[in-house]
């Protein structure tokens, strides 16, 4: 994981102590989430590959495993 630095005013930095010890979170976790909460909001979280957008759909379609072995799947084809 990468270290990341930043400037922030003294009224938020307060905040998010304060913040900080009510959750019982440190502060890194804090804006970790934060950012995670922000980019998926922003939808940049939809792009990706076509498995990455529909990975919670992969295997949920009951069939046989292997079509080309099905006889009644093959019945009347090509003709």
């Amino acid at each position: 994981m990468d270290t990341l630095t930043l400037k922030i005013p003294d009224v938020l930095k307060e905040k998010l102590k304060t913040y900080s010890r009510r959750v019982g979170l440190n502060k890194s976790e804090i804006v970790r989430n934060a950012l995670l909460e922000y980019f998926n909001r922003d939808g940049l979280e939809k792009q990706g590959t076509f498995y990455d957008l529909a990975r919670d759909l992969a295997g949920s379609v009951k069939n046989s495993s292997d079509l080309s072995t099905n006889k009644n799947y093959l019945s009347g084809y090509g003709q």
